[in-house]
Formats: C-alpha cells, sequence, structure tokens
C-alpha cells in the first residue's frame, strides 16, 4: 500500500526542491510537479516528491486523524 501525506512547505531550494515539515521533521522533496507552490502551502508527498497541493483546512483534519489513529495503535499495543 502507498501513502502520500499532507506537509507545510517550509523553504524554496533551487532545481526544484523544497523542505517540507512533516510533523515536526524537516525533509527535502522535490516540487517539480507543483511549480506553484510557494512557503507556507500544503502539499501531498509521495516517495520524496510533492505531487499535489492541498487546502490548508483538509491537510490540517487529515494529519489530526493520522494522530488519532497513531494514538490509538499506540494504546493498543500498551494495552497487549
Amino acid at each position: 500500500m502507498c501513502l502520500a501525506i499532507p506537509a507545510r512547505l517550509v523553504e524554496l531550494r533551487d532545481a526544484c526542491q523544497a523542505v517540507v515539515n512533516l510533523g515536526g521533521i524537516r525533509k527535502q522533496v522535490s516540487i517539480e510537479l507543483v511549480p506553484d507552490a510557494c512557503v507556507g502551502d500544503y502539499v501531498i508527498v509521495h516517495v520524496g516528491h510533492a505531487i499535489g497541493m492541498i487546502d490548508p483546512e483538509e491537510a490540517e483534519r487529515t494529519l489530526a486523524l493520522f494522530g488519532e489513529m497513531s494514538a490509538a495503535a499506540a494504546a493498543a499495543g500498551a494495552a497487549q
């Protein structure tokens, strides 16, 4: 299964590269597929590439759901 996740673009670099914030982790990604992306925008990241842009509210809802799933998984693991 493949997963693409929303990340906030925090820095533009040369050669279609940028830095995104993935839950507090900064990661360099290619923005060649989203050349109009600007600092502060949310992009969908898959395997080191920003493959599209996403509305900030939808990005925040998605990230909150991922956080809830992670917390539930951690709680389930602790209960075993």
